[in-house]
């Protein structure tokens, strides 16, 4: 008999489609942090628009990269997905402070949704502790 909070297995679509989520957030945070850590002249553009100090630019890049790493890593995906989300929670801040336009304010929140989802598509764990249920238990009486 098993208990509530145990793990059971993934299937091999919900374990795919894991991965890819997995997979797009990590080639955009990496992306970004990259560019932030290169100094690219569009990036720092917008960076300025958001009044982010030009000497901060390439440290929010290096956290962004440390951090997308430690979630490609099975092990730490987990600390790697809350660090990400604080950081994505920061981003989400700058846009709110600045006024802009909705779709910038809400997309770091879509990344994190993206990563926090595929994360939980391929670890049962997550699965475990946060149980989804799409349809109602059926009763017993």
């Amino acid at each position: 008999m098993r208990s509530e909070t145990e793990a059971t297995p993934v299937s091999k679509t919900a374990r795919y489609a894991g991965r890819f989520l997995t997979g797009l957030a990590i080639l955009f945070l990496l992306f970004d942090g990259v560019t932030k850590v290169m100094k690219v002249a569009p990036v720092m553009e917008a960076c300025a628009q958001l009044q982010v100090p030009e000497r901060v630019v390439p440290g929010l890049g290096i956290v962004l990269v440390v951090a997308t790493l430690i979630y490609t890593i099975p092990q730490t995906s987990v600390l790697g997905a809350i660090l990400l989300t604080g950081y994505l929670g920061g981003a989400t801040w700058t846009h709110v402070r600045m006024g802009g336009p909705a779709f910038p304010i809400v997309f770091p929140s879509l990344v994190g949704a993206i990563l926090w989802g595929g994360l939980y598509l391929r670890e049962p764990r997550l699965q475990a502790l946060i149980p989804v249920r799409l349809r109602p238990r059926e009763s017993t009486v």
